[in-house]
């Protein structure tokens, strides 16, 4: 059974954010970004348990890029990117 990568409403609004926010200033630098987060959400197909253990129970972490992190979770052939955060970034929110 192959295993299926989906990027949650609250992701992928992180995502269209996050390169709209970078293109103001580099919009070249903002497609290397996204492309770049895909590629690495990718590997999770082949790898799930690539990231470390979530700080939030039952969610695994990736660093996607020294500023970014992907939130995820698995279920059975299911990966699902729940958030893409800034590093800087509380998280949880308190």
């Amino acid at each position: 059974m192959a295993v299926k990568l989906v990027w949650a409403r609250p992701a992928y609004t992180d995502r269209m954010e996050i390169r709209e926010h970078v293109a103001q200033h580099a919009p070249a630098a903002a497609l290397a970004l996204d492309e770049l987060l895909s590629e690495k959400a990718g590997l999770l197909l082949d790898h799930p348990g690539l990231g470390r253990v979530g700080r939030v129970p039952g969610t695994r972490e990736l660093v996607a890029h020294q500023n970014y992190i992907l939130i995820y979770d698995v279920a059975d052939d299911l990966v699902r990117v729940l958030r893409v955060l800034h590093s800087a970034r509380q998280w949880p929110d308190k």
